[in-house]
């Protein structure tokens, strides 16, 4: 099932503003929120999606690469960078909003851990990819091995020596809030926080792990599997959500953020979504005609040069190009035929050319067209 367009999601235009984007994503968010729609399977995936929107519209890097790609540019395992876990979502919706006006609304807290925050995010990290014409052609699997921070195997994250050293926090007593209460000319004023004792996590550690030192964290090294779609382009970045830095004391998982490179061909070159090739022939072919094997990204492919061929002239194999992201458009592959002049004759060869010098035949002759030059060089590339 197709993804829905992130500003449809949020009801916004592409010229939004990071303002404008959040206010949208308040108002679906209050909308759709679980709690007050129990039991409507079709309400939290609604509000899990305008989660994901926002995630992306509101990073300037994710939204510029939507932007440009679409879905397709924030996909770097055959799903988006965005993992729908309801703690994280949750989390986020209560930073948007606010801890005391979250409580207010939705009875005080946040769910999954009784209002506790899961530790630190872990960062993002960035990695490059170089692939070739081939690959990018059709799309490629890469396992790539990836030097980073990994969940701590012995206290499996947590960042604690066993269950025991895990406390309830004595300031908020396991609530990851502090709620505070002030007299105002209003009248008494309610306002809840993040416990500064424990950061909102509702438990302290008296005995840290000793392979992770309480990060809950190593660093190690991880094989990523990738599914890069056909199409891609140098520059292009791609993101596969939750397998880049792993978060202290169980937080999330930060993205791994792929960079693709494209490795050179010998002998094409790239334009867009179209393949250029030049096509060097000899005077006599050009004259005769001849049949000539140009290479592509399939392989080899056979294509005739009419006799009479001028330098300059370009052949087109429709459908030879590179996909295009997003779309059923493939590119061509276009051939520009260069004479070829020698530069060393012989005698003979010499004295036979200069027979031919006057020829009217061997003249340059030009081409009766009602076209002008410009014209033709712009149907050439359309």
């Amino acid at each position: 099932m197709s993804k829905r367009d992130y500003y449809e999601v949020l009801n916004v235009s592409k010229n939004a503003s990071a303002d404008e984007i959040k206010k949208a994503y308040r108002k679906v968010a209050m909308q759709y929120h679980p709690d007050r729609n129990p039991g409507d399977k079709v309400a939290e995936e609604k509000f899990k999606e305008a989660a994901e929107a926002y995630e992306i519209l509101s990073d300037p890097d994710k939204k510029a690469q939507y932007d440009r790609f679409g879905h397709a540019g924030l996909s770097g395992n055959g799903r988006g960078s965005y993992s729908s876990n309801m703690d994280d979502i949750f989390s986020q919706f209560g930073d948007i909003f606010g801890e005391d006006v979250f409580g207010s609304f939705f009875g005080g807290g946040r769910r999954g851990g009784g209002g506790r925050s899961r530790g630190v995010r872990g960062s993002n990290l960035r990695v490059r990819i170089k692939l070739t014409y081939e690959e990018i052609a059709k799309g490629v699997n890469k396992q790539i091995k990836v030097k980073k921070h990994v969940t701590c195997g012995v206290c499996n994250g947590s960042g604690a020596k066993d269950k025991t050293s895990v406390q309830a926090c004595g300031t908020c007593g396991g609530s990851g809030q502090v709620r505070k209460v002030s007299n105002t000319f209003l009248g008494q004023m309610q306002t809840v926080t993040s416990c500064p004792t424990c950061n909102g996590e509702g438990t302290t550690i008296t005995h840290k792990c000793s392979a992770c030192k309480g990060e809950g964290r190593v660093y190690g090294e991880e094989t990523v599997s990738i599914d890069i779609p056909a199409g891609v382009q140098e520059g292009m970045q791609l993101s596969v959500g939750g397998r880049g830095n792993a978060g202290e004391r169980g937080g999330a998982s930060g993205d791994l953020l792929i960079l693709i490179e494209e490795e050179r061909h010998k002998e094409l070159h790239r334009d867009g979504i179209n393949v250029a090739h030049e096509l060097h022939i000899s005077f006599t072919d050009a004259v005769f005609g001849t049949q000539a094997e140009v290479p592509t990204i399939d392989g080899r492919a056979k294509i005739k040069i009419p006799p009479g061929t001028q330098s300059g002239r370009i052949f087109r194999l429709k459908g030879k190009g590179f996909p295009a992201i997003n779309s059923y458009e493939k590119g061509d592959q276009l051939i520009s035929v260069s004479v070829w002049t020698p530069q060393s004759l012989s005698a003979e060869e010499k004295a036979i050319l200069e027979k031919l010098h006057d020829s009217p035949n061997l003249k340059p002759q030009p081409e009766k067209s009602d076209k002008s030059f410009f014209d033709k060089v712009r149907e050439m590339f359309n």
